[in-house]
């Protein structure tokens, strides 16, 4: 069976302006990075997701997400997905959204926001 090749999104642009926020997670401003999921978005063995697959994360988020064992698998990707549509969000409202990069659509992390959303209510 033939699988369709995943087109990869690269964005130094998208990137730069990822490493500009705060920490989508904790609030830091210390050293944020552009955080690509582990949960899809053509991530494979040695090869990151694409780029409009990230969220603004301090080193320590960051690190929690990816190498934390203070965390199971779920608690980490929603921690993750949080922070990805918060970092989406907070670009596209302030014009920061390059035009050129599609907003990323995944039905499983819209669950985990909506689910994420709802129970603050």
């Amino acid at each position: 069976m033939m699988y369709p090749k995943h087109e990869y999104i690269r964005s130094p642009k998208l990137l730069k302006a990822v490493r500009e926020l705060s920490c989508q997670s904790c609030g830091s401003d210390h050293g944020v990075q552009a955080a690509h999921t582990n949960w899809g978005g053509g991530k494979g063995r040695s090869i990151k997701a694409s780029d409009n697959h990230i969220a603004a994360l301090c080193p320590t988020c960051h690190h929690a997400i990816d190498q934390g064992n203070l965390l199971d698998r779920d608690q980490r990707m929603k921690l993750w997905v949080v922070a990805h549509y918060r970092t989406v969000r907070k670009l596209a409202q302030e014009g920061k959204w390059p035009a050129e990069v599609p907003i990323p659509f995944d039905q499983q992390y819209e669950d985990i926001w909506n689910e994420e959303i709802y129970s603050q209510h």
